[in-house]
């Protein structure tokens, strides 16, 4: 791997933040993972960003899943009356499932990189990105069902618009069995199994983020946005809403500038894409 050097101001005390390749951000998790939306929606403004590579700073576990005494003291504090007590809670699960959805919200594309032991929250997690790679040594558990409750952050909403393999997600969701790399593969999880650990498929999810870099922004950008878009719409729906975004998207300069490098047989330069909207 490359050496990284900082993103200034975006890290914090449990996220790292840098950038080892031009226009790729890394983001490693040091513990906590509560702070993904505000680093998230800080990089979704950075124009020098193209695409993102999300990892575990720790060297035998990407997440460990919720702290059992965190999910223990939910309801501390809570009104003692059913209605008002179920209005708290469901505006703290609110805060969670909006602070995996910064991932999602991202404008650039976001690739994972899992490793050790990926239990409960990182399935929330590596659902919400846009490329899923992991580490043969990865061991995964859908185990929300062990502590006696449904996954809610995002596992359950993603997952089937993302596996090939439903009778799988069903058992992995209701047994909360363990279950390898490859099978996560065979699932539709993650399209790509690293032998190795964490150092391997970061590696190869780095190796990817480079490739995208180097991309139109303008055209890879649109095409994550469109796909998500195509995910939660009808097919001509989606077509419809694609012919109004390319009217305005295909008059870009970066067409103009892949066009002239083809020609000159140069590698293609393109501008910042600028300060984006907070949501596109």
């Amino acid at each position: 791997m490359s050496e990284s050097s900082p993103l200034p101001g975006f890290s914090t005390e449990f996220l790292k933040i840098s950038s080892p390749e031009p226009h790729v951000a890394l983001v490693e998790i040091l513990q906590c993972w509560t702070g993904l939306s505000k680093v998230f929606d800080n990089i979704s403004r950075e124009p020098t960003v193209r695409v993102v590579v999300l990892a575990s700073a720790l060297p035998r576990l990407f997440s460990a899943g919720i702290d059992l005494s965190a999910l223990g003291g939910l309801a501390d504090g809570l009104s003692d009356e059913p209605a008002r007590r179920a209005l708290q809670l469901r505006d703290q699960v609110l805060s969670f499932q909006s602070c995996i959805t910064s991932i999602e919200r991202c404008p650039y594309p976001v690739i994972v990189a899992a490793h050790g032991i990926a239990y409960g929250l990182s399935i929330d997690i590596m659902a919400a990105c846009d490329v899923r790679y992991a580490a043969s040594n990865t061991v995964f558990s859908i185990k929300e069902v062990d502590v006696g409750l449904a996954a809610d952050i995002g596992t359950l909403a993603r997952l089937p618009k993302i596996a090939g393999n439903h009778s799988l997600l069903h058992e992995f969701a209701y047994s909360a069995r363990d279950f390898s790399a490859a099978e996560a593969e065979k699932l539709g999880l993650v399209s790509r199994v690293v032998q190795g650990g964490r150092d391997e498929v970061l590696t190869a999810a780095l190796q990817t983020a480079r490739t995208i870099a180097t991309k139109s922004p303008i055209a890879v950008l649109g095409t994550k946005h469109l796909l998500l878009h195509a995910r939660d719409h009808t097919v001509q729906e989606n077509l419809d809403y694609t012919a109004t975004w390319n009217g305005v998207m295909l008059q870009t300069a970066d067409m103009q500038q892949l066009i002239k490098s083809m020609k000159t047989k140069t590698k293609p330069t393109f501008a910042p894409l600028g300060k984006l909207p907070f949501k596109l």
